[in-house]
Parts: C-alpha cells; sequence; structure tokens
C-alpha cells in the first residue's frame, strides 16, 4: 500500500492516546511467562508484540517472528531454558541475515544448546531447552544492548541467578536499565555496577499488575511534527517524566528545535515556542538510536544540518537504516554523508516535491518521513510497514489535519 501525502500547510491542535511502549510490553510479556502472576495492562499493539504473545502461547516445534528482532532475541533466551522443549526459532528473509551468534555464544557459555539451521551466526536457530549449569557469562559491552536484556529477562528464573560481565564501554544504557527497573517491578532483586549486571534468583513472584508506559519512540514523529510546524500544541498520552525509555532524551533534544515539553499526569503536550534551532555540534544517540531518523528528517524539514553520533547498531535493524537515511534524504535534494557509527546532514535550502519514499520493510521510515508533508507532497511505499510498531499511525495523522489520499 502507497500512500499519498499532499502538503499539508496547518496542523490541527489534537490529543493523541499512544499504544504501549513496545520495548516494555516485550519484556514484561517474557516475565509474565516466566512469572504467571503478572498482569500487564496498556500492552502494545504493535505487530512485534503480538507475535510474541503468539510464540510464547504456542507449543509448535517452529516459530516464525517474521521480522521482530526483539521476539527474535528474547525468545532465543525463553526457549533456550525451557527444560526439555526443542525449538526452530526462525524469521523473515531479512531476520535471517541479522546476526544472533554474539547471544548464541553467551548462551552456551551458560550450558545451553542451540544450533544453526542454516548459515553459522545467523536464523533458523535449533534449540534444545536446558537448565543451565553455571551461572556467569561474559560477553562485549557495545553489542546490542537486546542480548544483555535477553539474558537478564531469564537470569531470574535460573537456580543461581546470574551474573553478566560486559567488558568495554556499555552502550544503551537506558535499555539496559530499563529491563532491570521492569525487573524490581516485580520483585526481583538485581543491581548494575561497573560494568557488572547481577540479577539474584526468584523462585515465586507475587501478583503483580503493571501498567506499560506508552512509546517514546512513537512520540518522536510528534516532537517532528511540531517542529516543522508554525505553531502547533499536541498532547499526547500516556507518558511519565521519570521514564523507563532511552527515547524520553526527546524532551531535552526538541528544545534545540523550539519545542516545550510540558508534563502532566498521564501525558506530555508539545508545543511550538521557537522558530530558532540551535543544535550542538555533534548529537550523541549511543542511548537512544531509534530516534535517529526522526530527528535527521527533522534537520531535512528545517533546512538545518546536523552531525548525529553513537549510531552503530542502526546496521542490523530492519534494513540498514544510515544507508536508507542517506538514500532517501537525497532523493528529495538533501546530502548526507555516513560512516558505520555516524550521520552528517549538509543544510539544505529547497526540498523536491513528490518524491517516493522507499520504506525497506522498516516501520521507521515510513513514520520518520511522514512529517515532511509539512514541507512538500510526498509518497510513502508499503505505508502499512507501521504496523509494526504503531498500527494507528496514519489514522492518528489524519487527526492532525494531515492530508493522505
Amino acid at each position: 500500500m502507497h500512500l499519498k501525502l499532499d502538503h499539508t500547510l496547518e496542523i490541527k491542535n489534537n490529543t493523541l492516546q499512544i499504544t504501549g511502549s513496545k520495548s516494555e510490553t516485550n519484556r514484561l510479556l517474557i516475565l509474565q511467562a516466566l512469572y504467571p502472576n503478572i498482569e500487564i495492562n496498556n500492552v502494545s499493539n504493535s505487530d512485534d508484540s503480538s507475535l510474541m504473545q503468539k510464540a510464547l502461547a504456542s507449543d509448535d516445534t517452529l516459530v516464525d517472528i517474521h521480522h521482530a528482532g526483539t521476539a527474535m532475541r528474547f525468545l532465543t533466551a525463553f526457549f533456550a531454558v525451557k527444560e526439555g522443549r526443542e525449538t526452530v526459532l526462525t524469521g523473515s528473509k531479512r531476520m535471517q541475515e541479522r546476526p544472533i551468534q554474539i547471544l548464541v555464544e553467551a548462551l552456551g557459555q551458560l550450558g545451553c544448546e542451540i544450533n544453526y539451521e542454516k548459515e553459522i551466526g545467523y536464523p533458523p536457530i535449533k534449540i534444545v531447552g536446558k537448565k543451565p549449569i553455571i551461572n556467569k557469562v561474559e560477553l562485549k559491552a557495545n553489542v546490542s544492548s537486546q542480548y544483555i536484556s535477553a539474558l537478564m529477562l531469564i537470569a531470574p528464573s535460573l537456580p543461581d541467578g546470574l551474573i553478566i560481565s560486559l567488558e568495554g564501554k556499555v552502550t544503551s544504557v537506558p535499555y539496559i536499565k530499563m529491563t532491570l527497573s521492569l525487573l524490581k517491578d516485580i520483585g526481583v532483586k538485581g543491581k548494575f555496577e561497573n560494568n557488572l549486571i547481577t540479577i539474584y534468583p526468584a523462585n515465586d513472584i507475587e501478583n503483580n499488575t503493571l501498567i506499560v508506559e506508552s512509546d517514546w519512540s512513537s512520540a518522536s514523529y510528534f516532537y517532528s511534527i511540531v517542529a516543522m510546524s508554525a505553531n502547533a500544541e499536541i498532547t499526547i498520552g500516556s507518558y511519565k517524566k521519570n521514564s523507563y525509555q532511552g527515547d524520553s532524551a526527546l524532551a531535552e533534544i526538541y528544545k534545540h528545535f523550539g519545542v516545550e515539553t510540558t508534563f502532566t499526569e498521564h501525558s506530555i503536550t508539545l508545543k511550538k515556542v521557537s522558530n530558532i534551532v540551535q543544535l550542538p555540534n555533534g548529537l550523541d544517540l549511543s542511548n537512544s538510536p531509534d530516534i535517529a531518523q526522526t530527528i535527521a528528517v527533522t534537520c531535512f524539514g528545517l533546512g538545518v544540518g546536523c552531525y548525529l553520533t553513537g549510531l552503530h547498531t542502526l546496521k542490523i535493524k530492519e534494513t540498514d537504516r544510515l544507508e536508507a537515511l542517506k538514500a532517501e534524504i537525497e532523493k528529495l535534494g538533501g546530502q548526507v554523508e555516513i560512516t558505520d557509527d555516524t550521520l552528517k546532514l549538509s543544510p539544505a535550502h529547497t526540498i523536491k516535491e513528490n518524491i517516493s519514499i522507499a520504506t525497506y520493510n522498516d516501520h521507521r521510515m515510513a513514520m520518520a518521513f511522514a512529517p515532511l508533508a509539512l514541507k512538500t507532497s510526498l509518497t510513502i511505499e508499503d505505508a502499512g510497514v507501521v504496523s509494526k510498531s504503531y498500527p494507528d499511525f496514519w489514522e492518528d495523522l489524519k487527526k492532525l489535519g494531515f492530508k493522505l489520499v
């Protein structure tokens, strides 16, 4: 489904309800599978979370999680300690190109049994569930935080808990802290000190109801819309000031774009208060790489340059997001330079009209480029890909006055 977005001149001030965080939901779904006394409210309605729920409820040997990267990592660890169960975990063509070896080797250190069905280092994988006999694992600290979180989530169910030793500089720290906070919310003891994560065993968890905060990554597109508007004001819920999500850095980052964030009890209001853009010389997004696409497109739409760093994990996402950003921004008339870890955007004086934006099976490509309809008419290819994390996205844009054909 291709979706044409006509040039939208004015935004209607509105209040929107954003689905629960995919990151929080998927972590809690694993914990709920280990500890059924947990109840979860405001569960994400994303494809990824639906696939996670389906996989956890299935007794089939073959489990296909399609494009859901978080599910691949978390379920690898979950099934690895599911004693007596054999599982073949697979996914889409792109998923079979995304590395899993670091996590497989870490689980191997614990005594888990996992074999590759096709290419070494990549799904599909055959998992023979075993109860680990070792309670310490080492891995490099600069790997995807999802590998580390996958180990943390199964840790309390192990007889002696788990000690995770990280070698080098830790990246994506907020996601590790999110996992630790959610574990503590259900009553699991743990700590993260000096590159050492310790999770203590928990045989029983008391009845517990947890409310998933709405997704900050999804909020990023509305920050972009407000930044590119003349004077828009949008309220979105449900959010909290002391969020577990690293992407909550948006509130500070978008001050540079003249967007003010006001927190109320269960929501945030975004308001354009200045047309002056004052970005720092370099913006380190190593703790929140999922908002890099949004920020780059915001800068392009406003005709300002940016230099983004800490982006090394973007190359192994749904697509190589750095290459994808470069290709699509340059189609629109921009100039982008990338390395394995950085993106440099030069200020653009014009934006081409009626360009068709490829989305590469990546939900964030579709949503990051949509706000550009405030500056030009464009087409989003395969627009339905947004269902991976935010199925209601296009309907919410209509509520704001966007013209979708």
